[in-house]
């Protein structure tokens, strides 16, 4: 969501720089690991697997099983993209954005060179070098596709492509992963996709938030956000996942998902955390996926959610499913998903702040896509994520509030102990303006700056009666944090420090409902924190 008359670049910039140095990270492979019980900046060592388990509140993870040895398998370390080539001279998109194993997966793709191969990669630790290898194509005949067409009020870019092969899928483990698309000309694109767990009971579900992607993606020249001339009124009311990703294919994924997706494979080698993995679309279209899970982990960009991802997500909370936000401005849009040519739920509808002229307007409450706090319905996203989004751009330094909390177990953290550049670009805050579930932990209490007016950016942890406990990093660069390897400055022992905490949250949960265990201290009084937020009012997001 851009803010109006900020006088600084739009969120579209921001987020496309952060998209852009999607490459780089991508190539940092260095070994890595949760930080070590020393110094708060000291670590496990770098080369090879680390040793040793860390200490961490769930100790009695060490005792679990390996399911499998998956993630500790030798991996491919030339798996990042080299050469993206010209504009336009390969690219691609899948059929579906995810299946179970051995489901086919149409694919299309539009290139200038005459041939091409396809690489799937399944996105993991695999000994540090981030990806393994499953498949590899035989030589595909290439050729341009039909130029895309923008359809009717929505201005929906779409694409009338034919599928040049399915993608056999026989044997491959659930994960994420990325389709690498190699012309003979060296130009290289990679397409996204989830095998997805047929069930998550007992597992740690790690959720691909394709909305989100597909609701950013500036291919054809329009997005959510902007039209072919930048400006917001042009925008897309709808979009279609039958076109490809700009950039490089998968920027998104790659800066706000993979290093989570990285570390928890990771521990599911050393500790034996159980995956599952899914997208949001698949959380919707199934009120049951969840049952039994662990913990539900929503990455570091999860913004457009439907209403019935929001109620089975919210019923699997109230069955005792912990939920880690790892992000900031998670659920703030409410979208509605449509069929398209190429099948169901691949058209995000989202009008956002011209939601008066959504055709539901007036005729369904629950389904006008407004943002969840705002329009007809109004239901503010605070009541399962127990912060609420304020707003963008910000550049601040997290500072923890509640140091003798579980999660901070063995960082060395203090009341007041800063970290530099964490809280950014967008961020949350607990604001008791909003529902607020309780008893609720602020854990980081960050003074910023928005617009001229002072807030604070929260980090927080509530638990319900149902069992289930709820970890909200507050700010989205958390995931960008873990390994050091994208920008903003961050740097010193502050991926450490999010590396443990994460790996503190993903093992407690992964023992099964963590109120019991970790009970939150509400502190919500101690902090004072006031109601209202002219930094974020809502009349000021876009």
């Amino acid at each position: 969501m851009e803010l109006r008359g900020t006088g600084g670049p739009s969120r579209r910039a921001f987020i496309g720089l952060a998209a852009g140095t999607a490459a780089i990270g991508a190539a940092a492979l260095a070994g890595d690991g949760v930080a070590g019980s020393g110094s708060p900046g000291s670590t496990v060592p770098v080369s090879g697997a680390p040793t040793g388990r860390a200490p961490g509140p769930a100790a009695s993870a060490a005792a679990r099983p390996v399911v499998t040895p998956e993630s500790e398998l030798p991996g491919d370390e030339h798996w990042a993209i080299r050469d993206l080539g010209a504009a336009g001279e390969i690219e691609g998109y899948a059929g579906t954005a995810s299946v179970l194993a051995g489901e086919p997966v149409p694919l299309f793709v539009s290139s200038r060179p005459k041939w091409f191969t396809v690489t799937a990669y399944r996105l993991g630790w695999y000994q540090g070098t981030g990806a393994r290898r499953v498949w590899r194509s035989a030589a595909l005949r290439g050729g341009a596709q039909k130029a895309f067409t923008v359809e009717g009020a929505t201005s929906t870019v779409t694409t009338n492509w034919d599928p040049v092969t399915d993608i056999p899928t026989d044997d491959w483990p659930a994960g994420a992963y990325l389709l690498r698309l190699d012309a003979d000309s060296g130009a290289q694109r990679y397409v996204p996709l989830t095998i997805r767990s047929p069930a998550t009971a007992g597992a740690v579900v790690l959720k691909s938030s394709v909305q989100t992607w597909q609701a950013y993606n500036t291919w054809g020249g329009y997005s959510l956000y902007t039209g072919p001339s930048g400006g917001y009124g042009q925008r897309s009311y709808a979009v279609s996942l039958d076109r490809p990703y700009a950039g490089n294919g998968a920027g998104m994924f790659l800066t706000y998902e993979r290093n989570a997706v990285r570390l928890a494979e990771y521990l599911a080698g050393r500790d034996g955390l159980r995956l599952a993995y899914v997208t949001g679309m698949d959380i919707a279209a199934d009120p049951s996926l969840l049952d039994g899970a662990s913990a539900l982990v929503s990455l570091g960009h999860d913004e457009y959610w439907t209403p019935a991802e929001r109620a089975h997500v919210t019923a699997a909370r109230d069955a005792g499913t912990n939920i880690a936000f790892l992000g900031a401005n998670a659920m703030f849009r409410r979208t509605r998903l449509r069929p398209t040519a190429v099948g169901g739920d691949r058209l995000v509808v989202c009008y956002k702040t011209s939601y008066m002229s959504d055709p539901l307007y007036g005729k369904d409450a629950a389904q006008v896509t407004a943002d969840f706090r705002s329009g007809p319905g109004a239901d503010p996203e605070s009541s399962l994520t127990g912060t609420i989004y304020e707003g963008y751009p910000v550049d601040a330094a997290f500072v923890v509030s509640s140091p003798s909390s579980w999660v901070f177990a063995g960082t060395g953290m203090r009341a007041g102990t800063r970290l530099p550049h964490l809280v950014g670009v967008e961020y949350d805050r607990v604001n008791p303006a909003y529902p607020v579930p309780r008893p609720i932990e602020v854990l980081s209490h960050s003074p910023l700056w928005l617009n001229g007016a002072p807030s604070y950016g929260d980090c927080a942890y509530y638990t319900r009666p149902g069992g289930a406990g709820v970890f909200n990093s507050g700010t989205m660069r958390w995931v960008e944090a873990i390994y050091g390897d994208q920008p903003h400055g961050i740097g010193g022992r502050t991926p450490d420090v999010v590396r443990r905490v994460t790996a503190n949250v993903l093992r407690a949960f992964a023992d099964g409902p963590a109120a019991a265990k970790y009970p939150a201290r509400d502190n919500l009084a101690v902090i004072r924190e006031g109601a209202g937020a002219p930094a974020g009012s809502p009349g000021n997001l876009q």
